[in-house]
């Protein structure tokens, strides 16, 4: 055995000097644990051990994998920093000299595929969020901060890259399967927890007769909405590309068209994770046509948002993630994460007279907005 070095004390100085090399470390090459979880995803990893009971040993998920044993050793030094940064973790071996185990945790869970349940299905988000079409459109967020458009209306540096928007029409010319991941990665981002929310929030819909559920996809919000609620009639509104794949519903009406345009008429417009999406300017333009489609208060008209609320208060991971998200926000899309103030200015722009925070529920809030 040897010797144990003898510990040396540093000055204060030298201590935060370390400190700073390692958060530099720790900065600079934080990507590794992102393409680290894709691999994971991509090698099927969360579904193995879903398949395994939860919990498996390291030479049994090799197997699982069918990996060759040669990569026994590097794939432990993959789930070592999966498991550190929390995307795994770690099980008790029911002996000291048991085998190391892995184990899902709640955010393993979400990306284990095909077993039903609603809240699965992550694995596009991580897909997409690591793609190489995203990663340029990073990659270029300097050279876009010092371009100069003009009059012009800023893209966002994925457009400036790749010439097309993303979520528009023109992204399939980009890339067509990389437009279907992203839109499965929008879905499964936008549908969890909804069941949560129409629970939590049963009274938003309490002595409504319709509602129209605005980009609402496959219906998979209205469905929820509808067996909780089935007097309403739904109204479920998005572009033609997506409704053309909605699944038949015998009670829900889709509806192809263009929200910057015409929403079909409700006494409540619904619009969950789409205004984060949009510039100021284009989301008073949208609730501007959330306002011709619902009657007046008196007559029970409302809007309800459900989108991201920034608030520094929350838990420390949940405001980096938020903070995370926006700057991606900026990166992809248009779009941008609002703190309360920001909501507040909006509504009173696009000509709204009242709004109520109904529910927040973690990073998201429920707002009833009234014309």
């Amino acid at each position: 055995m040897a010797a144990e070095a003898p510990t040396v004390e540093v000055s204060e100085e030298d201590g935060e000097l370390l400190r700073a090399q390692a958060d530099l470390w720790r900065h600079s090459f934080g990507y590794v644990t992102s393409m680290g979880l894709r691999c994971a995803v991509k090698l099927g990893v969360p579904t193995a051990i879903h398949h395994l009971g939860g919990v498996t040993s390291l030479p049994d998920l090799t197997t699982a994998l069918s990996l060759p044993p040669s990569k026994m050793p590097y794939l432990r030094r993959l789930m070592r920093l999966l498991v550190s940064t929390g995307v795994f973790a770690k099980a008790e071996s029911s002996s000291e000299e048991g085998p190391e185990l892995f184990r899902l945790n709640p955010l393993s869970k979400i990306l284990v595929d095909g077993d039903g349940d609603e809240h699965h299905g992550h694995t596009s988000l991580v897909l997409a969020a690591t793609s190489s079409q995203y990663l340029e459109a990073s990659l270029g967020l300097a050279e876009w901060f010092k371009k100069d458009f003009g009059e012009a209306p800023v893209p966002s540096p994925f457009e400036d890259v790749h010439g097309v928007p993303l979520l528009d029409e023109r992204t399939a010319s980009l890339d067509k399967e990389f437009d279907e991941l992203v839109n499965d990665a929008v879905a499964a981002h936008d549908n969890l927890g909804i069941d949560m929310i129409v629970r939590e929030c049963h009274y938003l819909f309490k002595g409504l007769e319709s509602v129209t559920d605005c980009c609402g996809g496959d219906g998979t919000t209205a469905r929820a909405i509808i067996d909780a609620h089935p007097h309403l009639k739904c109204n479920v509104l998005d572009l033609p590309k997506v409704i053309e794949k909605a699944p038949a519903h015998d009670i829900i009406n889709y509806v192809a068209g263009d929200m910057f345009q015409a929403i079909p008429p409700a006494q409540a417009v619904m619009l969950k994770f789409v205004l984060h999406n949009w510039n100021d300017e284009d989301c008073v333009n949208i609730l501007d046509q959330c306002k011709k489609a619902t009657p007046s208060r008196e007559e029970g008209g409302k809007v309800i948002i459900i989108d991201i609320l920034v608030n520094p208060s929350l838990e420390p991971i949940i405001y980096e993630s938020q903070m995370l998200f926006d700057v991606g926000m900026m990166t992809l899309t248009k779009g941008r994460h609002r703190d309360e103030n920001d909501w507040g200015t909006l509504f009173m722009k696009a000509g709204f007279s009242e709004y109520k925070i109904v529910k927040k529920l973690g990073d998201r809030v429920v707002f009833e907005v009234y014309p």
